[in-house]
């Protein structure tokens, strides 16, 4: 038996890591180049990382339908492509917000700060920077929106139903291993040659992705490098799912789903439910993490470096978690893929209760909320491999991309939450030094946020529970 499928989903882990490198650029330039230059407080970066959970939420929607639409290799191409257009797009704010302040156009993004810096009205130029900034992660939100749906819809091609939630982890990690190579290269290259550059030269890297995909990608039926025993392995549940009622794949070949039929099924909600609650904690924690390393514990962002990078190692251990724990219950107690996954999450929803514990103890070590931050986010890891796949374990796979779509509008709109008012209320616990459960200022504002974090996932997984109590095979789409 040839083993191509795991080819693929080399491929997608590597565009997974390309699209959480393209996120942290900003989060990892913001405070220590860009917010200086154009006189960024909290509140404005907040209000650039919520709207681009929301175009981000709003794109997942229609990226899923237009995934199952142009199918998933033309479909990957179009996300990765859009989404590398517009992190190098960021790098020319700078440019264009000195033409548009000072009336200086020039080539030379050195020119453009020499020209910012003489423009006496700074309101003005914190308004057009963050319009351009915004507009920046719009274009790149609108490609990104395309990754999950794209390869959550090539894991369910490739991978029978047993295999799915393992090889989702590993495509799934690039998030981690974006967030690793992160904060160890992007605040250099920023200090080097200008945090115009970060964005164009990680940017650079999806044009060079696309260029593998286009001759790596076909479907396993079509596929010379699947030999008919992979094939087989592959297709196994089609025999289960046709004695459950379900038709078969050439019997679903060219089929479409409504967004009208997609919410007639609590599976579609307890799925939204689930990402809408939990989705906002890992953006959270990728965007503003760097800030409160820097804010709390006065760490720059190449001082941080360290820090970041053991909060995504630890998160690591996803890897192994995530495939491991729900095929251990499916084994041990003969479980049935949702129930199996169902046990997990609920085991996975308990590690972020200690995000309650960060701020207390980190008046010993500021190691003490790196690790438990880093174990809440192995947590998350878990939990977001195994709740997409409960998409395919429970629709057939002409519905998959539009399914994830939804969720992942909803988990957008939970981020938007998040990362706006947490920009807010940063801010305002800093300026009236607020005072919570011990803590003074924007200390009391982390605490706050961490309170929600930690119960966000025994909340979804209880309402995702009481929407689908036991496994129901969708066989009428």
């Amino acid at each position: 038996m040839t083993n191509y499928r795991w080819t693929i989903v080399s491929m997608l882990f590597l565009a997974t890591t390309v699209n959480y490198l393209d996120r942290q650029v900003l989060s990892l330039t913001w405070a220590d180049f860009i917010a200086p230059e154009f006189g960024w407080t909290n509140s404005d970066y907040g209000t650039i990382t919520g709207l681009f959970s929301l175009f981000y939420a709003v794109s997942m929607l229609f990226a899923g339908k237009f995934i199952d639409w142009i199918d998933t290799k033309k479909g990957f191409l179009w996300a990765i492509g859009v989404w590398s257009f517009g992190a190098v797009l960021h790098a020319f704010c700078g440019i264009a917000t000195a033409g548009i302040t000072a009336g200086v156009w020039t080539t030379s993004f050195s020119g453009a700060r020499e020209a910012i810096s003489t423009v006496g009205d700074i309101s003005m130029v914190v308004n057009v920077s963050v319009t351009l900034f915004v507009f920046a992660r719009l274009v790149l939100a609108l490609g990104e929106a395309g990754n999950f749906p794209a390869a959550i819809k090539a894991t369910a091609e490739y991978f029978p139903k047993k295999d799915r939630a393992y090889a989702t982890s590993i495509f799934n990690s690039g998030a981690q291993i974006g967030a690793l190579l992160a904060p160890l290269t992007i605040p250099f290259i920023a200090k080097a040659w200008g945090w115009e550059m970060a964005f164009i030269v990680i940017g650079a890297l999806g044009f060079i992705w696309m260029g593998f995909w286009v001759f790596l990608y076909h479907k396993p039926e079509k596929n010379k490098r699947v030999n008919a025993l992979e094939l087989a392995y592959i297709n196994q549940d089609e025999a289960a799912d046709e004695a459950a009622g379900a038709a078969t794949a050439v019997e679903n070949a060219g089929k479409k789903i409504s967004f009208k039929q997609a919410f007639r099924y609590k599976q579609t909600w307890a799925f939204a439910v689930g990402k809408f609650l939990t989705d906002g904690v890992w953006w959270f924690l990728l965007f503003w993490i760097p800030a409160y390393l820097s804010s709390v514990y006065q760490l720059d962002s190449t001082h941080s470096a360290p820090h970041v990078f053991v909060v995504y190692a630890i998160s690591m251990i996803s890897v192994f978690a995530a495939g491991y724990f729900p095929a251990w219950f499916m084994k041990r107690w003969n479980l049935n893929p949702y129930d199996g996954r169902m046990k997990a999450m609920l085991l996975f929803a308990f590690f972020p209760v200690l995000l309650l514990l960060a701020q207390p103890l980190g008046g010993i070590s500021v190691w003490i909320p790196v690790i438990i931050i880093g174990i809440a986010a192995a947590a998350h890891q878990s939990w977001s491999a195994n709740i997409f796949t409960t998409v395919s374990d429970m629709f057939p796979k002409h519905a998959v991309g539009t399914i994830t779509g939804i969720g992942g509008m909803a988990g957008g709109i939970g981020s938007l939450l998040i990362n706006q008012s947490s920009g807010i209320l940063f801010d305002y616990t800093d300026t009236t030094k607020l005072k919570f459960m011990g803590f003074e200022g924007i200390e009391s504002g982390y605490f706050i946020i961490f309170c929600f974090c930690a119960f966000a996932y025994l909340l979804g997984w209880t309402i995702m529970k009481s929407l689908v109590p036991k496994y129901k095979l969708i066989t009428d789409l």
